[in-house]
């Protein structure tokens, strides 16, 4: 089934709006965030930039209060 013109550039413009990130973890440590993030009551996706956004501001803490 082809897809609409107006599905078609609804697509396009998701696509120029995101970009994708890929990493690797082993088979078990994957399994430990997929529950993780089930057990917080987010998806696996909301969980992983939580947990970026939180590292970057930690980090970021972290290096203000090494300049004092």
């Amino acid at each position: 089934m082809a897809l609409s013109s107006k599905k078609a550039i609804t697509n396009q413009r998701y696509r120029d709006k995101y970009e994708y990130i890929t990493t690797r973890v082993s088979a078990a440590e994957k399994q430990t965030i997929i529950e993780h993030a089930e057990a917080t009551g987010e998806s696996l996706n909301s969980f992983m930039r939580r947990a970026a956004t939180e590292a970057m501001e930690h980090d970021k803490a972290m290096e203000i209060g090494k300049k004092k």
